[in-house]
């Protein structure tokens, strides 16, 4: 047998001198805050790194760089929702005008422009960063929703309506990663106070159908028999929601532009090997707002490289732009049992709700009306107002969230009784037989339903690895918007009468609440990778 040659000795020592320094880290770290994957040992020096970030933040503390990136943030909330809500708003002044053959078009043209976004986005963000999709998403879903304000008819329109929701669709990938990546641990819990954004989109929402709808549309001739036909000239309310919430969304692009100037996540940064610049930004933020940290790049080389502890290439694949990248990231989700059990989860959960509540929305109007219910004759004005008071009341949701989150119920049993209350909701809603009855159901629901979504949202990001955080929300919330485009194909095709989908939407809540439950992680009291 050929001897060992003192290379191959050499490196068995080093590694066996990296075991031992390995588990004297974990030794240590163990008595200090704890990390949600710091005992995955996906990548021991990726890890010790991951730890002396949060350590800077966690002595950083909360700033008004933190209370910018909540406002700019949630605009991207708000702006996902009010996409989502305005093509539904519009479709029905918009058909009267335009005669379609498939009046549900719409919907799927926005869930297939957010799923797209949201694959786009969140691979973009794991590939070159989060910064990119922050300054321009926003932007691009803009000047394609003003544009939408001028479809000349149903297939223009559903293609602006595509490109709108594309750049909106990345947003809630991206918000998240960004707003938790420069978050002190204590403060985590604001990830799920910052869904009360996502209604206060869906108020602006309804503000502008109650301000334009009412007084610049047509009337539907199958009500009233003797109206003018719809035209460009009567018919613009539906065009002036568009042209107002693209206007909105401008100013919001900007103002994410030119308010706070984002630099590149920390997280992101060590996961790119990139020390130095992850040292500056969060210097820098210490310095401006006159707060201590005591990071250096020498603590961070002391720590090792990633590139020298793994054989890839870090977080990526040889060519980022390739097949190979998507790989990378997918195995980095799946990196251990208990992270790819916890992936695997998540997407489960988003798969359940993208299909319970639409078929909600789509079902539960045609089987009241089919089961007696009696709303009486009510005006657009009216409508519309109720449509506001009922979102105004799902923006209190993740608040009430925000503070469950923040107690020992933790993420995992907040989500556990968002999810519970809101299915005792949904079956005693099907009794409803009054105008205000409904009202008061549907705002109860609604507040109740963002208390397990608020935390959903939070939740996901928060137990993702940093380096594949992008992808892997990303994903999840494409489950959520490929299920959203079935919801639209199954109700233009089935039985919307029947009592059976109300009561697979509540019971899907049940499932919601039992998946929650066993979810491997619980960042209570712990803080992100």
């Amino acid at each position: 047998m050929a001897p060992t040659s003192p290379t191959d000795g050499e490196k068995k020592i080093d590694d066996r001198l990296a075991d031992v320094e390995r588990v004297s880290q974990d030794v240590i770290l163990s008595a200090e805050k704890t990390d949600i994957l710091q005992l995955e040992h996906t990548d021991p020096v990726l890890n010790a790194k991951m730890h002396l970030v949060n350590n800077a933040i966690d002595e950083i503390g909360f700033t008004g760089y933190q209370i910018k990136l909540f406002i700019l943030n949630g605009f991207g909330y708000a702006v996902d929702s009010l996409i989502l809500l305005i093509q539904s708003i519009i479709a029905g002044q918009a058909a009267l005008e335009f005669n379609p053959s498939f009046s549900r078009g719409l919907t799927i043209a926005a869930y297939v422009g957010m799923l797209v976004g949201a694959l786009f986005w969140g691979l973009t963000a794991d590939i070159i960063g989060r910064k990119f999709a922050f300054n321009f998403s926003l932007m691009i879903c803009s000047i394609f929703a003003i544009v939408a304000g001028s479809s000349p008819n149903w297939i223009v329109l559903g293609v602006f309506v595509a490109l709108s929701a594309f750049g909106g669709g990345g947003n809630l990938v991206l918000d998240t990663a960004v707003f938790l990546e420069f978050l002190p641990s204590k403060d985590q819990w604001l990830l799920t106070l910052m869904a009360a954004w996502w209604g206060i989109g869906q108020l602006i929402a309804g503000l502008f159908a109650w301000a334009f709808i009412p007084r610049f549309s047509c009337s539907d001739p199958t009500v009233v028999p003797d109206a003018a036909p719809c035209t460009y000239s009567n018919n613009k309310g539906w065009r002036y929601v568009w042209f107002a919430s693209g206007a909105l969304v401008f100013i919001m692009s900007i103002a994410r532009i030119t308010i706070i100037r984002l630099k590149e996540t920390p997280k992101f940064l060590v996961g790119e090997g990139r020390d130095e610049e992850c040292v500056e930004t969060l210097q820098f933020i210490a310095k401006k707002y006159n707060r201590p940290c005591s990071l250096t790049i020498e603590d961070m080389r002391a720590c090792g490289s990633i590139y020298s502890s793994r054989r890839d290439s870090g977080a990526h694949a040889k060519s980022r732009f390739s097949f190979g990248e998507v790989g990378v990231h997918l195995k980095g989700l799946y990196s251990t049992r208990r992270i790819g059990i916890s992936t695997s989860l998540i997407w489960f959960s988003w798969t359940l709700i993208g299909l319970a509540y639409p078929l909600y929305n789509v079902f539960l109007p045609s089987y009241l009306e089919s089961r007696g219910a009696e709303f009486g004759e009510t005006s657009a004005y009216i409508t519309w107002r109720n449509y506001t008071l009922v979102n105004t009341c799902g923006i209190f949701g993740p608040v009430l969230a925000g503070y469950m989150c923040a107690t020992r119920l933790g993420r995992k049993y907040t989500m556990v009784v968002g999810a519970l209350v809101t299915m005792a909701f949904f079956f005693a809603y099907t009794q409803v037989r009054s105008q205000a009855q409904n009202l008061a159901f549907t705002c109860v629901v609604n507040f109740c339903l963002n208390i397990y979504y608020g935390t959903l949202y939070a939740y996901t990001p928060e137990v993702l690895p940093s380096a594949h955080r992008g992808t892997g929300n990303g994903i999840a919330i494409g489950w959520n918007r490929v299920m959203g485009i079935m919801s639209a194909v199954v109700a233009t095709f089935a039985d919307t009468k029947t009592p059976v989908p109300i009561y697979i939407c509540a019971a899907l809540y049940v499932v919601m609440a039992a998946v929650a439950a066993v979810f491997p992680f619980e960042p209570y009291g712990r803080r992100s990778s």
